[in-house]
């Protein structure tokens, strides 16, 4: 763990039994550390534990903060006399790093000025005057027409596993990252390393490192490890936000692991899961850590985050819970992924509260509650066709099949994040290209021109080329 100072040791208590990443300890000593004070084993100073919650008067529950440790019933603990800490500032740029800021890129430790505890309170925040809101273009065809982000707002990529959260996510960062001002910050929470180690290596092919910092607690890494990253990503955005006025972007894959350790952490600990297994603070969990996610009225943080959805199940409470702190949720399809159109967002079912015309102007929210009409009528007739075929269908519904087919095929797009795997060049569209694109679809101006020509092309210029 890297250095910190100002620590003040006492002996607090000694091991009485171990379960899983929660430890109890029997307090022997007159000293009562509070809530989340960072504690470590006397015979190993680089075991850590946080203080959980207290049994009654003389024991406290721990979380263990490493794993595959060497413990025994009756180890000393002592105290540290502060919480766990993270190192701040223009020194943790370009770097990656675990929760307690020891490095993970193999450059040396992170030689920073300052350190802030991840359990810092939230900043209040005025609501007289923030930040202006503007939106913000991804090049991202599906993302920018129909699921809008603005500065300072949050967006959700909600899908099962393999349907391209993470690819999704990438491409956003990459057309984000190039054109943003201030710093970047990476959350890897629960994911794989090699995700994470793709992720560097591209950021330093495109020499974007340099304002960029990733806080990572991978798949391999012990619940409370991973529960805590989020807390310390968080720290980071709120410092650059507040004490040096930068912009921030903060990215998160993926935001079911957060919750996921904290209900692995509930149960070890004894408390009582809810009806669907999680634990009974989920909402509070989740709205603490969004809640440092806002924006003030001099900068913002403006959120990209992945959310796992467990056997494909919308209805999962982790996902209702966190629906209410976005501005934008883009839900992927695992059967339109299998179709071959990428990226497989569900457009009937992906939600956004920007779109408004007030917000992204009278044309784009014509053209976009056209689109959702249309895609709705293409759902019930396509039951149709699979029964009775295409051309049984009136000469109206065919016209709004066939529109609404190319709409689909319009909107997948190549990645640049994904050329190696696809083999095509990625495009970057632009939010009004797109919208004028959509309304020469609807109006019938590309009636004569096949639906699969359609496919992975930028503007609908690039029919040219075909």
């Amino acid at each position: 763990m890297a250095q910190q100072t100002n620590t003040t040791h006492r002996p607090v208590g000694r091991i009485r039994d171990l379960r899983g990443q929660v430890i109890t300890i029997v307090c022997d000593s007159q000293y009562r550390p509070p809530l989340k004070e960072l504690l470590y084993v006397e015979k190993d100073v680089s075991i850590k534990l946080e203080t959980y919650s207290y049994e009654n008067d003389r024991v406290l529950r721990c979380l263990l903060m490493a794993s595959n440790v060497a413990l025994s019933r009756g180890d000393r603990v002592m105290s540290t006399g502060q919480e766990i800490t993270v190192p701040v500032g223009k020194e943790v740029l370009g770097r990656a790093m675990d929760l307690f800021g020891n490095a993970e890129d193999g450059k040396g430790p992170i030689l920073a000025k300052s350190w802030r505890s991840i359990h810092t309170k939230t900043a209040a925040i005025s609501f007289e005057k923030l930040v202006e809101r503007e939106l913000v273009e991804t090049g991202i065809k599906a993302i920018d027409f129909f699921t809008p982000m603005q500065r300072g707002g949050k967006i959700l990529l909600v899908g099962g596993a393999g349907v391209g959260k993470t690819v999704l996510m990438s491409e956003i960062l990459r057309g984000m990252i190039s054109a943003h001002k201030g710093v970047s910050i990476f959350a890897g929470i629960g994911e794989r390393t090699r995700e994470g180690h793709e992720l560097w290596k591209w950021l330093d092919e495109n020499n974007l490192l340099e304002k960029v910092t990733m806080v990572l607690g991978n798949i391999h890494k012990n619940a409370a490890v991973r529960f805590r990253t989020a807390w310390s990503a968080s720290t980071l955005a709120e410092y650059f936000r507040d004490e040096e006025a930068q912009d921030v972007l903060f990215f998160v894959d993926n935001v079911y692991r957060f919750l996921q350790a904290g209900s692995e952490l509930s149960i070890l600990a004894g408390e009582i899961p809810s009806e669907f297994g999680y634990q009974p603070t989920l909402q509070s969990e989740i709205a603490s850590f969004e809640s440092r996610l806002n924006s003030t009225n001099k900068n913002s943080v403006t959120s990209v985050q992945t959310m796992y959805l467990p056997a494909d199940e919308l209805s999962d409470p982790s996902i209702a819970v966190t629906v209410p702190h976005v501005d934008s949720i883009v839900i992927l399809n695992r059967t339109i992924a299998q179709q071959g159109r990428l990226p497989a967002v569900d457009y009937t079912r992906s939600r956004s509260t920007l779109l408004s015309e007030n917000i992204i102007g009278m044309e784009h929210y014509r053209a976009v509650t056209e689109a959702t009409d249309i895609l709705h009528q293409h759902e019930r007739l396509q039951r149709i066709v699979a029964i009775v075929g295409q051309d049984e269908l009136s000469e109206e519904n065919r016209v709004t099949f066939d529109r609404a087919q190319k709409i689909l095929n319009y909107l997948t797009q190549p990645f640049y994040t994904a050329k190696v795997q696809t083999g095509r060049e990625g495009v970057f569209v632009t939010r009004a290209q797109t919208v004028a694109d959509i309304r020469s679809i609807l109006n019938g101006d590309v009636d004569t021109v096949p639906a699969n020509s359609f496919l992975y092309i930028g503007s609908l210029a690039d029919l040219k080329k075909i």
